[in-house]
């Protein structure tokens, strides 16, 4: 039985990761943002919930799951917040919440978990298309997924035994549209095609950028 981490197991691509990964048999470690999104007993009954951006927290969920298993296959990290404010109107504590959300969770989630991977691990983080997001009121966000994608092939270079992805869809249709100002475009994608390209990805042997539109 293969077994899968999942970081922001809440949110509508974990979710549809988690229940397509329980579907086809594997054993999931779900972690949640938010402790109200702990309702996916129904799929695993391995939930936690973190504050990505609280290392003491993310290391005490690490720790929990490594009681459990020590040979995770594949860790996908798909947390994310994302909030539309110009940079003259936003709290220094709310640009924070998105770096945190979108890089600094990153970073933490794997500085903490890698020795729980297995050696030929899948690791896979969910960013976006930055380019297209450097528009009035995504500075934090548009910022934080740039980071990411440096993070990622940095990280890719030292981990070199291991397959590092980078997964950049265009629109999703999750809640993320609820927080923005924007109208969702026609063509997002359902977060279980999502879900399913990052299980194509795992199976073909990806590592790099993938883009997905």
């Amino acid at each position: 039985m293969k077994t899968a981490l999942i970081w922001g197991a809440g949110g509508g691509i974990g979710r549809a990761l988690v229940t397509q990964l329980a579907g086809d048999g594997w054993s999931v470690y779900a972690v949640v943002h938010r402790p109200g999104d702990r309702d996916l007993a129904n799929l695993t009954s391995h939930v936690f919930d973190a504050d990505v951006g609280a290392p003491f927290e993310v290391q005490s969920v690490v720790t929990s799951i490594s009681q459990e298993t020590g040979a995770i296959d594949l860790s996908v990290y798909s947390v994310g917040d994302i909030a539309s404010v110009k940079v003259a109107d936003m709290p220094p504590d709310s640009w924070q919440r998105l770096v945190d959300a979108n890089l600094t969770g990153a970073y933490l989630t794997t500085r903490y978990s890698l020795p729980l991977l297995s050696p030929d691990a899948h690791l896979v983080f969910v960013g976006a298309i930055s380019e297209r997001l450097r528009l009035p009121g995504l500075a934090a966000y548009a910022a934080a997924k740039a980071g990411l994608e440096a993070f990622v092939e940095a990280l890719g270079k030292e981990e070199r035994g291991r397959r590092v992805t980078l997964l950049r869809p265009a629109a999703v249709n999750t809640p993320f549209w609820n927080k923005v100002p924007f109208r969702m475009p026609g063509n997002a994608l359902p977060p279980e095609t999502v879900a399913r390209r990052i299980l194509e990805a795992y199976e073909q042997g990806h590592k790099g950028i993938l883009d997905l539109s």
